[in-house]
């Protein structure tokens, strides 16, 4: 590498010639300990990768495929009370039974009525009725007359009534006497989802796998070179499977965690991995000898790659401030793997590279393309000046307005759609249309009249029994409403249509009442979010009401996340405020990262509305059934993880642009040339993230779908437009001021700063 200074400083001096590094530096120290003892490491390592192999290979059936709502909400209280209280709920496994002629023929009544009993005394089971068993029950019967409902109530949490769904349904699906029999209900599409997520994740990475193992040989040149990232990517994904096997034994972990463990895994190993790689070359290159060239790549890259592994984890962190599992499951599994992405590029990768010493170049495949190509008569030496990240930094910079205005105005634009987002949560059209849990629930839109398995519930935990009934008369007649039944009888419109029978015991227990309200709206749209809330606020009650149900649910979800957000806003701006500001001694520059990071991903989250909720495109991404709506959870999810990977980008770029501004201070020169630097190995990684999440396009399962399109995109668009022009044009508008801090905050960094010796 050039010279490209324009002034000696002691830094520039001991990062130009063969001495040793760093000084007093503890992590020249810690490079130059890991080199001599390369081979002790490299055992250990071995030995910790077998033990989380064996410990954490059956990590996925371990884990939940829930989590997308809030344990402590008014709903899921509601459903508490009436499992422990009533031994009832509402239905979580719904039988379509279809005979051959008419459901009400002698055979179809004798086979349905022994279906619903033998359901009702299997393990596990609160409650079953059936149209055959159930008075007043002819909503259960399809249109058509030749379909029928049994309605199951399983017991337990998720966990519970999934297990009980995998034994329960091999035994009542299919041929039951005359019934033909297909299961759907949130207990069998959370069964579905599981199998389905852990067939897709290998599915994926069969895919990627070659497509990966090509871009490492042509990023990093050599096979040799290529290998390494595999083996940080290795120790990071399966430690973290361990990790995530120890979690469960103590908290719910949902199963969606291993798929981003396995592309986050393999994505930082590869960008920390490219980041070491790079800088040993270098440091190689300027004459060191093995083991100086290693301390001074800790030193130098290795300090950049920690303090870029903290900015990702605590952006990751702030997931843990909702209460849905689905969401903290990210964060630990995230969390875990930064953290051995870090120690692997920052301890193992250095003890690899010195047990190859000069050989990293072997197997060189760049050298051989070029024999194979024929070459160009040269027009000079190679300079980092005459770089194609060099040029076009140069380039932005001439006209920074005018770039600088053309990038704002397109992420603006393609994040428009966003605001017009719905979001519901996740039922059975997140499987494939194929899935027979989709195929049963789909059945049940299209031939039954009313929402017998979307009712809700409104428990009366301390009820007044003689105000019930009229209680229930006002509620049948909402707006929104089809039928509620109680204690009391059945109403409709304010009337009452039915008085008690035998079942409405089911309804009672001391002290206490609940209620079943129909809806004729659907669940998750804007008219099931108002049916909850006048439920909730209705006049009139005879004691306190908790409203559960799919509806209730999706609106204490919502609510939920509306109230962590500010706390996750406030820990992703505030950490990286913090941490960039003590990494740069910059006021402006951390700034202008968060508002960059929030342009790209308002673009990002525009673009999923277009594709996910309106579905256009869908021949680019794949089949998906268009609900338009979006999983609520997934912009959050979405937010963390795509910022945090912003800033893995924004502080490589930066520590590349503050090495050159402390040389020469000349802004321009550090961007061009910081640019340059970097500008090749932040879009490599980039590529090789996106090439893992793309993968995912081949999920059956939306959710998956969605989150691997949704990153994939995300970054890609922060390592060219936002890196390549966005960055380049404002900090050539800002000049000095890029660097500039108040004085107290300056001698705040001199005391506090992150500084390399």
């Amino acid at each position: 590498m050039s010279d490209t200074s324009t002034r000696t400083t002691p830094e520039h001096e001991a990062s130009r010639t063969p001495s040793p590094p760093g000084g007093r530096s503890r992590l020249a120290a810690l490079g130059r300990a890991v080199a001599r003892r390369r081979l002790l490491v490299l055992l250990l390592t071995l030995v910790v990768v077998a033990i989380a192999a064996v410990l954490g290979g059956d990590v996925a059936q371990r884990l939940s495929s829930g989590g997308f709502t809030d344990p402590k909400s008014e709903s899921s209280k509601a459903e508490r009370f009436l499992a422990d209280r009533f031994k009832s709920g509402v239905p979580n496994l719904v039988l379509v039974a279809r005979a051959p002629g008419s459901v009400d023929a002698p055979s179809a009544s004798a086979a349905g009525r022994e279906l619903t009993e033998r359901v009702a005394k299997a393990p596990g089971v609160l409650s079953a009725g059936s149209y055959w068993t159930m008075p007043g029950a002819a909503p259960l019967r399809s249109r058509d007359g030749r379909s029928a409902l049994v309605l199951v109530r399983l017991g337990g949490g998720e966990d519970d009534f999934r297990a009980t769904a995998k034994r329960l349904v091999p035994k009542v699906k299919g041929k039951q006497g005359v019934l033909d029999v297909s299961v759907t209900g949130s207990a069998q599409v959370s069964v579905e989802i599981e199998k389905r997520s852990e067939e897709d994740l290998a599915k994926a990475e069969a895919i990627t796998a070659p497509a990966t193992l090509l871009i490492l040989l042509v990023v990093f040149g050599s096979a040799v070179a290529a290998a390494l990232p595999l083996a940080v990517g290795l120790l990071s994904v399966l430690g973290t499977f361990l990790v995530l096997r120890l979690l469960s034994a103590v908290t719910s972990v949902s199963v969606f965690s291993t798929n981003i463990t396995t592309a986050l895994g393999l994505g930082l190993a590869i960008d920390y991995s490219l980041f070491v790689v790079t800088r040993y070359r270098e440091e190689l290159a300027s004459g060191r000898d093995v083991t100086e060239a290693i301390a001074q790549t800790v030193r130098t890259a290795g300090r950049t790659v920690l303090f870029s592994s903290v900015t990702v984890a605590l952006s990751l962190a702030g997931l843990l401030v909702f209460p849905l599992y689905f969401l903290r499951s990210f964060a630990y599994a995230g969390m875990a793997v930064v953290a051995l992405a870090a120690v692997g590029a920052v301890v193992v990768l250095p003890a690899l590279l010195a047990l190859l010493g000069r050989r990293i170049d072997a197997w060189n495949v760049n050298r051989a393309l070029r024999r194979l190509v024929p070459h160009r008569r040269e027009r000079g030496p190679a300079t980092e000046e005459s770089g194609f990240w060099h040029w076009l930094a140069t380039a932005v910079m001439r006209r920074p307005v005018l770039f600088a205005l053309a990038v704002v105005a397109v992420l603006v634009t393609l994040g428009l759609p966003f605001t017009r987002a719905s979001f519901g949560i996740t039922d059975d059209r997140e499987l494939p249309a194929s899935a027979p849990a989709h195929v049963a629930a789909q059945a049940l839109r299209d031939d039954f009249d009313s929402s017998e398995s979307s009712a809700l519930s409104v428990v009366l935990p301390d009820a007044d029994a003689g105000r019930v009934g009229s209680f229930a008369a006002r509620m049948s007649a909402l707006p929104g409403v089809f039928r509620v039944d109680a204690a009391t009888g059945s109403y409709v419109n304010g009337r009452q249509v039915a008085q008690p029978g035998p079942a409405a015991v089911r309804f009672r227990a001391p002290g206490a009442t609940w209620m079943s309200v129909v809806p004729s709206v659907e669940p998750y749209s804007d008219a099931g979010t108002r049916l909850v809330q006048r439920l909730r606020g209705a006049p009139g009650a005879p004691g306190t009401v908790l409203v559960g149900g799919q509806a209730a649910l999706l609106v204490d979800t919502r609510d939920a996340l509306a109230a962590g957000l500010p706390w996750t806003g406030l820990i992703i701006a505030g950490t990286t405020l913090v941490l960039l500001f003590l990494f740069t001694g910059s006021l402006l520059i951390p700034l202008k990262a968060v508002v960059f990071n929030l342009l790209s991903l308002s673009a990002t989250f525009g673009a999923m509305v277009y594709v996910f909720q309106d579905g256009h495109l869908q021949w680019l991404v794949g089949d998906f059934t268009v609900t338009g709506l979006l999983d609520i959870s997934m912009p959050v999810l979405m937010f963390c993880v795509a910022f945090g990977l912003s800033m893995d980008y924004e502080v490589f770029l930066l520590s590349r642009i503050r090495e050159v501004y402390v040389e020469t201070e000349d802004n321009t020169r550090a961007v061009a040339l910081g640019l340059e630097r970097t500008g090749r190995l932040v879009s490599a990684a980039a590529l090789l993230f996106a090439t893992v999440m793309a993968a995912f396009a081949t999920s059956g399962l939306t959710l998956l779908k969605l989150l691997g399109v949704g990153l994939a995109l995300a970054v890609i668009m922060d390592a060219t437009v936002v890196r390549g022009l966005l960055v380049p044009a404002v900090m050539r508008l800002a000049g000095r001021a890029n660097w500039w801090a108040p004085k107290p905050l300056r001698r705040l960094h001199e005391r506090l700063g992150l500084k390399e010796a």
